[in-house]
């Protein structure tokens, strides 16, 4: 279980806050409490024996001959540091590096045998009992291995307390403080040279924490770290793994607690120097470079342009680039360009089409709800019905789910026109111009739904007639016409701005889609969701949200 988190550590986590990008910091090799079980034993492990290696009383020789002499023997240094061997006799040892060992048996048994050969190697070593003291997790007497340094005491120790250094670990030895470790160099370095092996009855201090301070934002590692007097911002961010690679490395900003009753919060500017001293209780913020959004006047313009154009494709331009510049980029326009049925797209619009979407359908969904939530029945077949009703509405909500708008903006040409206007480019805008369309579609509730071809001077009706006109179920009252350049003309279009004359007898454009939508029950709250089909368009979905409801 994670220790509780500290005072300091609760300070930053109101800092920081509820941000998801940014995990709860914590201090640096708080994990070393958290990941060593109090079972674990040390002595478990068989690591190598290195040369230098001192033999003490206690340890086991594995001791082979052969040649004019055959013996295995498995030998245990004795108090007084003698290896006993049968015939040799007595062998002093301790003190002896292992590296020496088998040439020192060598020359005491070439006195008592001719024409031999030895190897001597350590088995079980002696165990040493040490003492960890201070502010550690678990205090008191430690058995380890012969092998073992203080690290490994202060891991069967469960590590630092809360209130405990990781860089002011001393190792004592009859009195006197042998040496005095700082495990961030473990831990950040990999280096071990502070750490070495110990002697039985050695104490190991741990001492109370030093001034700590947090770093957090754009840096590989945020954490709260244990500082030296001598150590600043420079020494902080090299512990926190330096910048990553979204950091603004011009400038950061430190709360420091000495100044939260006025100031607060410092920007310091990192163009000239990083040597900044930091103080117990600062907290630094590395800020990204990419997080706040640009001014789209100083940006280039990252944009698609495709159909009829000689060079298709996407290209960069310079700030204040036009439509036009980017036609122009593309090579101009073919013969067969359709400037009317021009599509342009453009990301920031999508983004806003699809929060205001996602906000009319939660609306509608509540609506819904409401409705069910107040209807009766007061017989089988009305409830049947009901049910009926509420299962089509959740499949409406679900196709209207999943449909996407297009981010598509409404150019409003003339059907004749010749050219775009002269728009200025945001970065992601796509331009889409087609060739000059042959065909009217008309679907919905008709006869024969398709694709007819066009001709000059055929009439809305005239369309309708070739698709055999509205079924017996369609609601002809809410036809609606959707023009190649985005814009829809409807029935119901300004309180009554086409009667259904006006409307059946408007010109046909080369593009157009007619649209007959099927009649709903007028007694339920469900007769409103044929508006959606005219939202969709507002919303810039297109043919492809019509085709998902129709399923």
């Amino acid at each position: 279980m994670p220790p509780r988190l500290t005072e300091f550590e609760q300070l930053v986590h109101r800092i920081v806050g509820d941000d998801p990008q940014q995990p709860l910091v914590r201090r640096f090799g708080f994990q070393l409490a958290t990941t060593v079980k109090s079972d674990e034993t040390v002595e478990s492990a068989n690591p190598l024996v290195p040369p230098e290696y001192l033999i003490k009383p206690g340890d086991e020789v594995l001791l082979s001959l052969w040649g004019s002499v055959d013996a295995d023997l498995r030998l245990v240094v004795d108090r007084g540091g003698r290896l006993g061997i049968p015939r040799v006799g007595a062998v002093p040892v301790a003190g002896l590096r292992y590296g020496d060992l088998a040439e020192t048996i060598r020359r005491r048994a070439a006195l008592v045998f001719k024409n031999f050969e030895l190897s001597a190697s350590l088995g079980r070593l002696r165990g040493v009992r040490v003492f960890v003291t201070g502010f550690v997790d678990r205090p008191g007497a430690v058995n380890l291995g012969s092998l073992s340094s203080a690290s490994h005491a202060l891991l069967k120790a469960g590590g630092p307390s809360a209130a405990g250094s990781f860089r002011n670990v001393q190792i004592r030895r009859a009195g006197r403080t042998v040496a005095t470790l700082d495990f961030y160099k473990l831990f950040i370095d990999g280096d071990r040279s502070q750490d070495p092996l110990l002697e039985p009855d050695d104490v190991i201090h741990v001492g109370p924490v030093g001034p700590q301070a947090a770093i957090i934002g754009s840096v590989n590692q945020s954490a709260i770290f244990e500082m030296r007097p001598s150590e600043g911002l420079s020494a902080l961010l090299r512990m926190a793994g330096g910048y990553n690679a979204v950091a603004d490395r011009s400038r950061v900003a430190i709360e420091r607690l000495d100044e939260r009753a006025n100031v607060r919060v410092s920007q310091i500017d990192l163009t000239q120097s990083t040597d900044v001293p930091i103080s117990g209780g600062d907290i630094v913020r590395v800020f990204s470079a990419v997080s706040a959004s640009l001014p789209v006047e100083r940006q280039n313009k990252r944009v698609r342009v495709e159909g009829e154009v000689l060079h298709p494709g996407d290209f960069v331009l310079p700030p204040g680039s036009t439509i036009g510049d980017a036609l122009r980029a593309a090579g101009g326009t073919t013969a067969a360009a359709y400037f009317y049925g021009a599509e342009f797209t453009r990301e920031s619009v999508r983004s806003t089409q699809q929060t205001n979407y996602d906000r009319a359908l939660r609306d509608l969904e509540t609506d819904f709800a409401r409705l069910t939530a107040g209807q009766r029945a007061t017989s089988a077949e009305e409830a049947a019905g009901q049910a009926a009703v509420a299962q089509s509405t959740s499949r409406l909500v679900e196709r209207l789910r999943v449909v996407r708008p297009t981010g598509r903006v409404v150019l409003q040409l003339a059907p004749d026109a010749r050219a775009l206007p002269d728009l200025v480019l945001e970065d992601g805008d796509r331009i889409y111009i087609p060739p000059r369309p042959t065909t009217v579609g008309v679907f919905g509730s008709v006869f024969n739904a398709g694709s007819y071809l066009y001709g000059e001077a055929r009439t809305i009706d005239s369309y309708l007639r070739l698709a055999g006109g509205p079924t017996k179920g369609a609601d002809a009252g809410s036809l609606f016409v959707i023009r190649a350049n985005g814009t829809v003309v409807s029935e119901r279009q300004g309180g009554g701005m086409f009667s259904r004359s006006d409307l059946a007898d408007l010109p046909a454009q080369a593009g157009d889609t007619i649209y007959v939508p099927e009649e709903v029950n007028k007694t339920t709250f469900v007769q409103g969701a044929k508006d959606w089909t005219q939202i969709l368009y507002q919303f810039g979905l297109g043919l492809a949200g019509l085709k998902q409801l129709g399923r």
